[in-house]
């Protein structure tokens, strides 16, 4: 009978929309998530079954059961066509919304850098001649102070969630882990104005990350058709207010801000796959995709404008590294060989990066943990870069002929010959994006290998010490920009052993190898990122190297660390469920992770045995099971639900003395969500207190259980396939009813299961972490 019930539910669930578990987001509501870091471990084998089951009962079965049937039973089929129509004209939102936002950020960094950049130019050419270059030393470190200073209070004062790129954040969000005000207007308005200060103020940083980190705001506020912040209802949307409908918009505005930060919409769809989405189907596919092409369309529109060529769509991203169309710039074969020893170099590279970023990142945390000492920090490195960059130039003496054929923007010529300019100068005196495109594309000749190496040793340290830092800033371009220097290098020493066809050896096209592998060590994405450069680039012929290059930098990096996002997660303490379990956690079963004893709910409870329960901080979990005696596991309900319930006085005794009582609707539960009020401001008088609460037609009535014996990472043993594996994180569960309950509880995150005499059955559910 128990294959029958499997297999029934097999197939529904195989036939039904792919959607992935949204059981940790539901859970995790109003917890802060820092855990232990020494029960990492024993979390991600909780979280593990998260991937292998779809979320067809996240909404029906863990919240308002009985509500959302209703609702359905009452909708037409034109009326689930109209919802569909809403979601595409949601992802078009989002991606209008994402380009616009690129646009102002890359309208406005060439602004303001561009005039700091021209005063310091003409500043360096007047005491050039007359003597004091200190001056101009002073002016250039002053003004990266004043951009940074901005920036960093913002950050440090206003709203910290907003540091860094926001991609590690953002993956966790998607991965299930609600992580506290990652989505709001705030974090996107100091994410904004944050990363255009450090980008203008000269930090080794890009903006292409945070733009992943906007777009999924965008997303979040537009799906929602209100602002939580603005305490503004548009009254738009109401259907998707749900953490399932949520995520899926927010994979979309992710993929979105990837396309109009490279322009690579393709890119955007198997990044948000590869290394954000835990959930997925198909029609989110073309959904994503939509508006990643929306996005990047939005920006190339409003920068034609910009610049003056409306309708020439010639800008698709906020980086461009020019097309590699020239045939000089062909493989070889034998040049395989050299790609992957470069990938291998990258991996190494990006093993040291991430290793001197953790142990700095771990420095911050114990001592630079105050907002003042967190802004003086981020002015320390805003004077140092400043000072490094100026030094590197007054000290080079790399002048090349400032030909017809060279374009660069700030050149400074300093104690070069007229009709020359100093190299160096190229490379420091500009922002990171012009920096990479003129390593990619200008002349052989055009950098000696003394500023190349120079360069790459200094910005390599620059870049490990800012990120990191309480600004918002992305690592993407500054490992480009590392890569692009080392592999310009190779370029130019392999092209020295065969003086007589160096042309095999463009330094352009190992700038290029280099700057995948570099970035691949660092950040460890293989499919996504390969799009992404060969969109980038715009030539497919680059699609095998750089594949074989990250491949390479992945597997050699990884033996020695992790990617750098990893680490950040795992520093924040955030249990990320990754696709695979580690190695030696299959020994671990059910009963090792579970410890007691456990809270839970009478069928029919009294309110003030729920609002203590609620109240009680030693008790913080989000899923409580609900049991009639003696014993008997009956369902599953969340802290969630019960506080709506209190809101709305759902009592027995009331609803038996007002007839006319309005009956609880689905609306309140949306109306609630995402910021459900504490517990603290639900008002319960003393005689309320002794009223009862029937659970009954808000709970799940069907949790799952699994055995005390189930190996942890294999799930229910005799169960079926892409089944089994739900149920160990699905949270309180019942596979056979009539099972007595005992009790018991996980150290981090909770969960709380049932021993039964019969079948030794353990009943799971998850707290939030």
């Amino acid at each position: 009978m128990l294959c029958i019930v499997f297999e029934i539910l097999y197939v529904h669930l195989k036939n039904a929309h792919r959607n992935w578990s949204d059981f940790w987001m539901s859970v995790s509501l109003n917890r802060s998530y820092n855990l232990p870091l020494n029960l990492a471990g024993r979390a991600f084998v909780l979280s593990f079954f998260f991937f292998f089951f779809t979320d067809v009962f996240d909404e029906i079965k863990c919240i308002h059961l009985s509500l959302f049937l209703e609702e359905e039973r009452r909708m037409s089929h034109m009326g689930f066509r109209c919802l569909e129509i809403s979601r595409w004209v949601i992802c078009g939102l989002i991606g209008i919304l994402t380009g616009l936002i690129a646009c102002f950020i890359d309208i406005m960094v060439e602004k303001l850098a561009g005039c700091k950049y021209q005063v310091i130019k003409e500043n360096i050419e007047k005491f050039t001649e007359v003597g004091g270059l200190s001056i101009s030393l002073i002016l250039w470190a002053v003004l990266n102070c004043a951009f940074v200073l901005v920036g960093g209070i913002m950050v440090a004062y206003i709203e910290p969630i907003a540091a860094g790129s926001g991609i590690p954040q953002i993956k966790c969000y998607l991965n299930g882990v609600k992580i506290p005000r990652v989505v709001r207007l705030k974090t996107l308005l100091v994410k904004v104005l944050g990363v255009i200060c450090s980008v203008a103020g000269g930090l080794a940083v890009g903006k292409e990350g945070p733009m992943i980190h906007s777009g999924a705001v965008v997303a979040a506020g537009v799906s929602q058709g209100r602002s939580t912040s603005l305490k503004r209802d548009f009254k738009m949307f109401e259907y998707f207010r749900r953490d399932t409908e949520k995520r899926d918009f927010v994979s979309a505005g992710a993929a979105a801000g990837v396309s109009a930060a490279f322009g690579a919409p393709v890119g955007g769809v198997l990044f948000s796959l590869e290394e954000g989405a835990s959930f997925w189907n198909q029609m989110l596919t073309w959904r994503i995709f939509f508006a990643s092409m929306i996005s990047t369309f939005t920006l190339n529109f409003f920068l034609s404008i910009y610049h003056g060529k409306p309708g020439d769509l010639s800008n698709p991203g906020l980086i461009n590294f020019g097309r590699f169309e020239s045939d000089s710039v062909a493989y070889y074969y034998y040049e395989l060989p050299l790609f992957m020893g470069m990938g291998a170099i990258g991996g190494l590279l990006g093993a040291l990066f991430n290793s001197i970023n953790y142990w700095l990142t771990i420095f911050r945390i114990r001592y630079v943990h105050r907002p003042c000492l967190q802004v003086m920090e981020a002015l320390l490195v805003a004077a140092v870069t400043a000072t490094v960059s100026f030094t590197m130039i007054y000290f080079s003496n790399d002048c090349q002929p400032l030909g017809p054929e060279h374009n660069e923007e700030y050149p400074l010529q300093l104690f070069c010959a007229d009709g020359e300019y100093n190299s160096m100068a190229t490379a420091f005196f500009n922002t990171p994006e012009r920096s990479v495109r003129s390593l990619f594309h200008n002349q052989p000749g055009s950098y000696n290998p003394l500023t190349l190496g120079l360069f790459t040793l200094t910005y390599f340290f620059l870049a490990c010490w800012t990120y990191g830092l309480a600004v918002s800033a992305g690592v993407f371009i500054p490992s480009l920009l590392i890569g692009a220097a080392w592999g310009r290098l190779c370029g130019i020493l392999l092209a020295s052993f065969t003086p007589t066809s160096p042309i095999w050896a463009d330094p352009g096209k190992y700038a290029l190898i280099g700057a995948a592998a570099q970035l691949g060590g660092i950040v460890r994405m293989t499919l996504s990122l390969t799009v992404i450069m060969v969109e980038a680039t715009g030539n497919v012929t680059y699609g095998l190297p750089i594949m074989l290059v990250l491949m390479t930098a992945k597997i050699v990096g990884d033996y020695f660390q992790e990617g750098l996002y990893d680490i950040h997660i795992k520093l924040q303490s955030v249990p990320f469920l990754h696709w695979e379990a580690p190695a030696t956690s299959h020994w671990l079963t059910a009963r090792e992770v579970m410890s007691s004893p456990v809270t839970c709910f009478n069928r029919i409870e009294k309110v003030g045995t729920i609002v203590d329960v609620l109240s009680n901080t030693s008790t913080n979990h989000n899923g409580f099971p609900v049991v009639v005696q003696p014993a008997k596991l009956c369902g599953l309900i969340l802290r969630s639900q019960l506080i709506v319930l209190l809101k709305h006085k759902v009592f027995v005794e009331l609803a038996r003395s007002r007839l006319s009582q309005r009956k609880l609707q689905l609306k309140d539960f949306r109306d609630a969500y995402p910021r459900f009020p504490p517990i603290q401001s639900i008002h319960v008088s003393q005689d309320e207190r002794e009223c009862m609460m029937d659970l009954t037609e808000f709970m799940n009535a069907t949790p799952y259980t699994v055995p005390q014996v189930t190996d942890a990472v294999t799930a229910v043993v005799q169960s079926p396939p892409d089944f089994f594996y739900c149920i160990f994180f699905f949270g309180l569960g019942q596979i056979s009813s009539g099972q007595t309950w005992a009790g018991g509880a996980a150290a981090c995150p909770d969960i709380v299961y049932p021993h039964t005499h019969a079948h030794r059955l353990t009943t799971c559910c998850l707290r939030s972490c």
